[in-house]
């Protein structure tokens, strides 16, 4: 990784006052950054490493929130559709709330992350999931419940952008390992939602309401580390001082650093519109997956407990995946393979769900969830696609939130397809369409080049 960040933190970051090193002056003039420069014999490499690990238990805990909202969802969907009365086509709505949410509020990340800081914008996005997910199974009709998920969603949108930042900022010499790490722990979040909503519901007394609204306890954990770490340690986050520092603690000159990247146009870089391809057909993908794919094997004569089950094997897949796939793209210069990969397999499970759902379901949820993790290849290649953490700020606001603006209409396709074929043919014929322009998409994003290169080629 390029050691631009940490250069043009140096350079901008002022000159500390004349106090000696761990008196209260000093402190209160550099925040906790004085740690970094502190004598041998302060608290520096102790504060290091508490932030760390509470940077690290933040990420994990906030990365499996980002999910159960919408995969509880998907587990009880009929029984939503049926206490709401609603119709297919208001359920495609539903389903296509998420990607709606995402692009909308994604866009704001990065001027909300150069404001308050971007711990300070995550905490806030768990406040949000916690309410939202209070909220929503209190609702009486369809408007209330869309406006609670929505909340929810907004949390979970602007921490979907600021998580490749973080990581970058803080672990700019890991970032296939880190990303790897917060990417498992989104799937595991997503698979526990997905495998637990049902016999959960049922343990609890049947009630869909009741069954959604237990997952604002695991939103509001998540809420207690970023506390933390906004409190403690202010909001700016730069990047380490040092890449042999795994993190380092926030100092007062990143809102400069973040606040502009001269010469950048992402609208006219090929790698940043790949990138938003990419990232808007996998994502379409998933949140008709994680939407439909329940009713899917429903409708196949598989019951509502094992249907919850295969949406958990899907999502899990992407538990160890996460983590080695990251890292392995991380050592490629070209992501293009892997691309390939996985899109195969996603193609091969379309077929088999249209050919023999019920007979080979499970082999189907395998190649299925194996075909989901271009989510975290595609986070990986934000990574890799820009020299500077501010970069990644603006390249990782666009690919996910023009990606996610792509992906809104799947889902709604395919609640107006169920809705007037009575049956999942051709909205399984589609999502395997989906794959195509995705692979192209993707192979064109893993080229090795940065949007910096694409400018100066420009210029």
């Amino acid at each position: 990784m390029s050691d631009e960040p940490q250069t043009q933190i140096q350079q901008i970051q002022p000159s500390p006052p004349p106090q000696t090193p761990g008196s209260p002056a000093l402190t209160k003039s550099l925040g906790p950054a004085a740690s970094v420069t502190a004598s041998a014999d302060s608290p520096g490499p102790r504060t290091r490493v508490w932030f760390t690990r509470l940077l690290v238990a933040g990420l994990v805990l906030a990365a499996l929130n980002l999910r159960p909202a919408i995969t509880s969802l998907g587990a009880l969907l009929e029984e939503v559709r049926d206490g709401l009365h609603m119709s297919g086509s208001v359920a495609g709505v539903l389903t296509s709330v998420p990607p709606f949410c995402f692009a909308v509020f994604g866009f704001a990340a990065p001027r909300l992350a150069r404001r308050f800081g971007p711990g300070a914008v995550v905490c806030a996005g768990m406040v949000a999931i916690t309410a939202g997910l209070l909220i929503r199974p209190l609702a009486g009709g369809t408007a209330g419940f869309l406006a609670a998920s929505a909340v929810a969603l907004m949390g979970i949108a602007v921490s979907n952008v600021l998580m490749p930042v973080i990581v970058k900022r803080y672990f700019p010499d890991r970032v296939g390992t880190m990303t790897g790490l917060y990417s498992m722990a989104l799937a595991l979040g997503t698979a526990l939602a997905a495998a637990v909503t049902v016999p959960m519901t049922e343990a609890l007394g049947g009630s869909w309401r009741t069954g959604l609204g237990v997952w604002a306890v695991l939103a509001a954990l998540a809420v207690l580390p970023w506390l933390g770490l906004v409190r403690e340690h202010g909001t700016s986050a730069p990047p380490s001082s040092s890449p042999s520092h795994a993190a380092t603690v926030p100092g007062p000159a990143q809102a400069s650093v973040s606040a502009s990247t001269p010469g950048l146009r992402l609208g006219r870089s090929r790698t940043a519109w790949a990138l938003a391809c990419f990232f808007g057909l996998q994502a379409t993908g998933a949140y008709i997956t994680m939407g439909w794919m329940p009713q899917i094997f429903r409708d196949a004569g598989i019951s509502a407990g094992t249907a919850g089950l295969l949406l958990a094997v899907i999502m899990v897949m992407g538990v160890p995946l996460a983590f080695v796939i990251p890292r392995t793209a991380a050592r490629m210069k070209n992501q293009g393979p892997i691309v390939i990969a996985l899109g195969l397999c996603g193609l091969s499970a379309y077929a088999g769900l249209y050919l023999a759902p019920a007979e080979g379901a499970w082999v189907w949820a395998v190649l299925l969830g194996i075909s989901n993790c271009s989510f975290p290849l595609a986070l990986t290649m934000i990574g890799m696609r820009s020299r500077t953490g501010a970069g990644v700020v603006r390249l990782s606001a666009f690919a996910q939130s023009t990606g996610y603006l792509i992906s809104i209409p799947g889902p709604l396709l395919v609640g107006v397809l169920y809705q007037h074929t009575g049956g999942p043919g051709l909205p399984i014929a589609l999502m395997a369409t989906f794959l195509l322009p995705q692979m192209v998409a993707g192979i064109v994003a893993g080229r090795d080049r940065t949007i910096e290169d694409e400018a100066r080629m420009r210029d």
